[in-house]
């Protein structure tokens, strides 16, 4: 191994202090700031990179807003695992989807009308079983062409018409 190699594969760092920093320009003492996000945030960029259907369109989310899709998993993940909410009481006019009081209301409103709903089914039900009934009960007094004593009325030839053609008895 030569002088350089040695002096390049002998260090403790990887770095090269060329004095450009990573954006091109001078370099900068700063320490590098983790980001940190917001459930809101996450939860509507989840939003966003769900609603995309073209190609190119979820990298081009990625990009702007400066984020890796291991990000995207790891939201994905905090929100399956029930980790990742909304701010209770969010301000409406925010980023993302409902706040969590809006998604409260809303389950409730579902459980309300899914009640409603097997109520209906349940009069809908009992009604097509009584129009059968009333169906069978018809098709047999049709076929026996005698209607029980308490149906007679003026449609039948048993009560004298009421029209004045026949003076009543």
């Amino acid at each position: 191994m030569g002088r350089n190699q040695r002096a390049i594969y002998g260090a403790d760092t990887w770095h090269v202090d060329d004095g450009v920093g990573t954006d091109g320009g001078p370099p900068s003492n700063k320490p590098f700031v983790r980001r940190s996000f917001s459930p809101e945030y996450k939860l509507s960029i989840l939003a966003e990179y769900d609603r995309c259907s073209e190609a190119g369109e979820k990298g081009a989310i990625l990009r702007r807003e400066g984020l890796y899709s291991s990000l995207i998993t790891d939201w994905r993940r905090q929100h399956r695992q029930g980790l990742l909410k909304a701010a209770v009481g969010r301000a409406d006019g925010g980023r993302g989807g409902p706040s969590y009081g809006e998604t409260l209301k809303l389950r409730d409103e579902v459980a309300y009308l899914r009640t409603k709903l097997a109520q209906a089914e349940a009069i809908i039900e009992v009604q097509g079983k009584v129009h059968a009934l009333l169906e069978e009960i018809s098709k047999s007094a049709a076929s026996d062409n005698v209607l029980p004593r308490s149906w007679t009325g003026p449609w039948t030839s048993s009560h004298p018409s009421s029209d004045g053609d026949e003076p009543a008895k």
